[in-house]
């Protein structure tokens, strides 16, 4: 298909400009397995000096950005917001395009994570302490300077808003980085920011591979990068990170969360909120419920029930264009082949076994059957390592103290969640498990105003909330002597 010539070209300065690399990928509909585009530029070493460049002109203490207000700062944030909203389907759109998620439930999801950062910037106060011992002290969060955002295929636009915002709204300047196989929309993104009226520098965007991250990463020019995604990349960008000038970093890293649903826990909630915790985006998403633990007494029942809501939800699952679904495609052929080969693997193996799925649907596009093995190995692969995509393991326990030791025997800790009707069990799981976030009767959500991020392998640093706000910022100590 053809596509605007802005959709292939690079965002800096506040203009659309070629790229000066000749190196090119190519992107597909995962709904067909179609060609979209073989010519996504792929951002250079000249590209990427030339980005960081304006971006630390920018950030001149004599620059329109830096000298400008935190309310006209603020009045910009807005406008952007108001720009992504009114935009939303044309967004959605450009994503769906080669990501294969439905705008339902998932897309316009997306919009709401990106656009609720505005009204933090007159609200990230520093702090004051007493002149008692002769010298009045205040301390102030400072930006740190060029951010670089380099951010997954599977939420591209609410990793924007995760990244983008708080950034930008403590004064900062952002040179985004969006995953290969999702570029579109963060191109698409660089007419925005011209109409919201970010002066030029402020909020830059260079699509590639990862060549392109890594020179972020390692830039010396570069103060911060914020990455989402695999354990094994964010290792790659931290070390870059640390050997070139020691820059800031922010990991989101995934997970294979736990969830896990005691004998009195409500069954309906607790199939309604696993499933949906799975299938969302087709399972490709860092939080997703792919752990399952179920005390005996309510296994089998649970499994029925969790059985009966996979096959009900196979006449929602098809081409994210027609109206009423909900479940579309995994991103592309390779996604498709690795889950495929996973659960194949599995099989051969007996890792576990095989109850739901486990099979592509259709010749066309990279569909894949939601899939459940029970009685999984411990050491099994499809227990142990993040599959991103509709595969879950469900298995059975008996006490708190064994479920406990269980869920936390993982290299992951990004999310978990309990079902139970026993309050004080609730908070005594909450505190035990070993995980940035802890669900009550819920699982794989977010809240906006409470962080959001991992122990152990998932990462470091938080996202959301003010502890975004600290992320990018610096706090400086100012020491006033009184007695001179």
């Amino acid at each position: 298909m053809e596509l605007e010539p802005h959709l292939t070209q690079l965002f800096i300065n506040n203009k659309f400009v070629d790229c000066r690399s000749s190196k090119k990928v190519s992107v597909f509909n995962p709904a067909s397995g179609d060609l979209v585009s073989d010519q996504i530029p792929v951002a250079g070493d000249e590209d990427i000096n030339e980005a960081v460049r304006f971006a630390n002109e920018a950030f001149q203490p004599d620059s329109p950005w830096r000298k400008m207000t935190n309310a006209a700062r603020q009045k910009i944030l807005l406008r952007f917001a108001d720009l992504l909203e009114a935009n939303q389907e044309r967004l959605g759109y450009l994503t769906r395009l080669t990501l294969g998620a439905p705008y339902l439930p998932f897309g316009k999801a997306e919009i709401a994570t990106a656009i609720d950062y505005a009204g933090w910037i007159d609200k990230f106060a520093g702090q004051t302490f007493p002149a008692d011992d002769g010298y009045y002290k205040i301390v102030r969060n400072e930006p740190i300077g060029v951010v670089a955002g380099i951010i997954p295929w599977n939420g591209p636009l609410a990793s924007v808003g995760l990244k983008a915002a708080p950034a930008l709204a403590t004064g900062n300047v952002f040179i985004l980085k969006p995953s290969e196989k999702t570029p579109l929309m963060a191109a698409e993104l660089g007419k925005l920011v011209v109409e919201a009226g970010f002066p030029p520098g402020v909020f830059q965007v260079l699509t590639g591979d990862g060549t392109t991250g890594a020179a972020l990463a390692s830039h010396m020019r570069v103060a911060k990068v914020s990455f989402t995604g695999s354990i094994e990349t964010g290792k790659t960008v931290q070390v870059l990170a640390a050997k070139s000038n020691l820059k800031r970093v922010t990991l989101e890293l995934g997970g294979k969360s736990p969830a896990v649903v005691f004998n009195d826990a409500n069954l309906k909630n607790a199939v309604e909120c696993t499933t949906n915790a799975l299938l969302t985006n087709s399972g490709q998403i860092c939080f997703a419920a792919t752990r399952l633990y179920v005390q005996a007494g309510i296994y089998d029942e649970f499994v029925e029930a969790y059985k009966k809501t996979f096959k009900a939800k196979e006449s929602v699952i098809g081409d994210p264009e027609r109206p009423g679904t909900e479940i579309g495609p995994v991103v592309d052929k390779a996604q498709f082949e690795r889950i495929m080969n996973i659960i194949t693997t599995a099989k051969d193996e007996q890792q576990g076994t095989l109850i739901a799925g486990g099979k592509p649907i259709g010749s066309k596009g990279y569909y894949i059957e939601p899939t459940i093995f029970t009685n999984t190995k411990d050491s099994a692969t499809i227990y142990k390592d993040e599959i991103f995509g509709p595969v879950v393991v469900i298995n059975k326990f008996d006490s708190e103290e064994e479920i406990i030791r269980r869920s936390n025997d993982s290299k992951y800790g990004l999310m978990a969640g309990v079902f139970t009707q026993d309050i004080s069990r609730a908070l005594r799981m909450s505190s035990a498990l070993d995980s940035g976030v802890v669900g009550i009767n819920c699982i794989s959500t977010i809240s906006f105003s409470c962080p959001f991020g991992g122990t152990k392998e998932s990462g470091l640093g938080r996202e959301m909330g003010e502890h975004a706000l600290r992320a990018y910022t610096e706090p400086k100590t100012v020491l006033i002597n009184l007695n001179y």
